[in-house]
């Protein structure tokens, strides 16, 4: 069940859950096009795959070449299929990709909106309020979430539809290095300061773990049984 931020907002759609630990970037985007066939010929169902990666730049269709990280960093940078620009992926951050049917009444920008609720009620469930913006007309795209507090931002997503199966999803720093991020330009926004829950939590970031169960929560992912 959704908070109180979001339960008039978002219809119950239950998701099954799969967990792993640190997954290679490329691995899991070869795992994920297997889950999105799968999804596609309703041979599973609606999927939240929790996960991280090593350390990783990926860029969306629309990233800028002055946007990119020195290579002295020694980070790989990959190409993706996904909407959105420019974003870090690491060790400690959580990572959710959305393997979801979409409704006959809603588009991939509709699913993102909804996405972006049921992690404001995470991070409220966490210790953190937080809140999804509105695009001001001729701005860079404001997908993702930022602290309500602080005004920084802490999820990153990024999402495409196929055959009206969405794929990729979102990131949610939870704690470790922030430092990459000022290597490049993230989101396409040069200004953006982005943070964790161990930067915005006095006491630091609840374990991963915890962390992992509560977004879980808030996607209505349960293990079977």
């Amino acid at each position: 069940m959704l908070g109180r931020v979001s339960e008039r907002t978002v219809r119950a759609r239950p998701l099954a859950p799969v967990v792993d630990e640190l997954v290679e970037y490329e691995k899991a985007m070869e795992r994920m096009a297997d889950l999105v066939d799968e999804r596609q010929r309703d041979a599973r169902p609606d999927t939240l795959w929790l996960l991280s990666h090593p350390q990783v730049f990926t860029v969306g269709k629309r990233t800028a070449a002055e946007h990119l990280p020195d290579p002295a960093h020694g980070i790989p940078v990959v190409a993706t299929g996904r909407g959105g620009q420019l974003t870090y992926h690491g060790p400690g951050q959580l990572v959710g990709y959305l393997v979801v049917k979409l409704r006959v009444d809603e588009g991939i920008v509709d699913y993102v909106r909804e996405v972006e609720l049921r992690l404001v009620d995470a991070l409220s469930r966490l210790g953190v309020p937080a809140e999804r913006r509105d695009t001001p007309p001729g701005s860079e795209l404001l997908t993702g979430v930022w602290t309500r507090d602080t005004g920084r931002k802490i999820v990153s997503i990024g999402m495409r539809s196929s055959r009206g199966v969405t794929s990729h999803g979102f990131a949610l720093n939870v704690e470790g290095d922030l430092d990459p991020w000022h290597y490049a330009v993230p989101c396409g926004m040069p200004e953006v300061d982005m943070t964790s829950l161990a930067r915005e939590l006095p006491g630091g970031a609840p374990p991963f773990d915890e962390v992992r169960r509560v977004v879980a929560a808030a996607f209505e992912a349960f293990p079977a049984g």
